[in-house]
C-alpha cells in the first residue's frame, strides 16, 4: 500500500481549490472526483445551468463548464484525479487508509470535500427539469426569476428563508406545505405572514413536476385534505426541504454535529481527528455558496500543508 502525502475526498469547488493549493505546495495530491451526485464528478454545480455570482466571469458560464475548467487547473499543478467513489475511510491509525472498490491508499493527510446533496421530492419530471426551472437554492437562482412566479416547497425556517429572498425579485411566492401549519421559529412567520409577494398552499403535496420538454411549466398537486388534485402553473420550484451531507462513511471517526455536518476548530478546517481537515458543504450548513465551498477548500489545503510541515 503506498503511503500518499495528501489524499483529498471529493471534488466540486472544495475539492478541486484544494487540489490546486495543495499541487501548488508540490505534495502531489490524490484525489477521488467520485461519482455521486448526478452520476458524474463536480458535485452539486453539475446540477446548475448558468452560474453568474462566481467571481470573475461576470457574463456567466454553466455549472459543469466551470467544474471542468477548475479540475484543469487542479491537473496543470500535478493532482492526480481518480474517477471512483471512496467506500470507506479509516482514520484509527496512521497512515489513515482510503480505500475504493478496487484498491485501498495509504495518507498522511485526509481532505474531507465531499459536499451535501439536496433532499428532493423524488416525483415524477423533477430530476429532468433540474436547472431548467427546479432548483434546490433560491440565492444562487433567485435573479433568473425577476418578474416572474415561483412556487417554494417546503414548512421550515429553510422555506421561509428561500420565500423571503425569492419576493426580492419575483412577481409572487407561493409556499406550498404539506400541513395546515409551519414548523419554521415564529420570527420567521411572522416575518413571511407580512409579506404581500408571498401566498401559502396548505395541505398541499407535489405529484409531479410539469413542463414542456424545454423549461417548467407547473406541478401537478394534490390536496391530502380535500383529496383533490390540480396544476399550479409556475416558473420556478424551489425545493426547500433540506440538505443531507455526505458524511455517512465518517460516521463514528469523526465529530459530526446533530445533522451530520462536520464539525470544525473554530477558525479553521481541523476535524477533530489529528490530520483531517475539511472544506465546503460537508461542513457548511450556513452558506451552502460555490465561492464558499472554494473558500474554505483554499483553507484545508493550507492547513494540511502547514501541518504536515510541522511534523516534518
Amino acid at each position: 500500500m503506498k503511503t500518499e502525502e495528501v489524499i483529498i475526498i471529493g471534488s466540486g469547488p472544495a475539492g478541486y481549490t484544494a487540489a490546486i493549493y495543495i499541487a501548488r505546495a508540490q505534495l502531489s495530491p490524490l484525489l477521488f472526483s467520485g461519482q455521486s451526485v448526478g452520476g458524474q464528478p463536480g458535485g452539486q454545480l453539475m446540477l446548475t445551468n448558468e452560474v453568474e455570482n462566481f467571481p470573475g466571469f461576470p457574463e456567466g458560464l454553466m455549472g459543469p463548464e466551470l467544474m471542468e475548467r477548475c479540475k484543469r487547473q487542479a491537473e496543470k499543478f500535478g493532482t492526480r484525479i481518480v474517477s471512483e467513489d471512496v467506500t470507506a475511510a479509516d482514520f484509527s491509525s496512521r497512515p489513515f487508509k482510503v480505500s475504493t472498490a478496487s484498491q485501498t491508499h495509504g495518507a498522511k493527510a485526509v481532505l474531507i470535500c465531499t459536499g451535501a446533496q439536496a433532499t428532493w421530492l423524488g416525483v415524477p419530471g423533477e430530476r429532468e427539469y433540474q436547472g431548467r426551472g427546479v432548483s434546490a437554492c433560491a440565492t444562487c437562482d433567485g435573479f433568473f426569476f425577476r418578474g416572474k412566479e415561483v412556487l417554494v416547497i417546503g414548512g421550515g425556517d429553510a422555506a421561509l428563508e428561500e420565500a423571503t429572498f425569492l419576493s426580492r425579485f419575483a412577481t409572487r411566492v407561493r409556499v406550498v406545505h404539506r400541513r395546515d401549519a409551519l414548523r419554521a421559529s415564529k420570527i420567521m412567520q411572522e416575518r413571511v405572514f407580512g409579506n404581500q409577494k408571498i401566498e401559502f398552499v396548505w395541505n398541499t403535496e407535489v405529484k409531479e413536476v410539469l413542463g414542456n420538454g424545454t423549461k417548467l411549466t407547473g406541478v401537478r398537486s394534490f390536496n391530502n385534505k380535500t383529496n383533490e388534485e390540480g396544476t399550479l402553473t409556475t416558473d420556478g420550484l424551489f425545493v426547500a426541504i433540506g440538505h443531507k451531507p455526505n458524511t455517512e462513511m465518517f460516521k463514528g471517526q469523526i465529530e459530526l454535529d446533530e445533522k451530520g455536518y462536520i464539525v470544525t476548530r473554530p477558525g479553521s478546517s481541523a476535524t477533530s481527528v489529528e490530520g483531517v481537515f475539511a472544506g465546503g458543504d460537508v461542513a457548511d450548513h450556513k452558506y451552502r455558496q460555490a465561492v464558499t465551498a472554494a473558500g474554505t477548500g483554499c483553507m484545508a489545503a493550507l492547513d494540511a500543508e502547514r501541518w504536515l510541515a510541522s511534523k516534518e
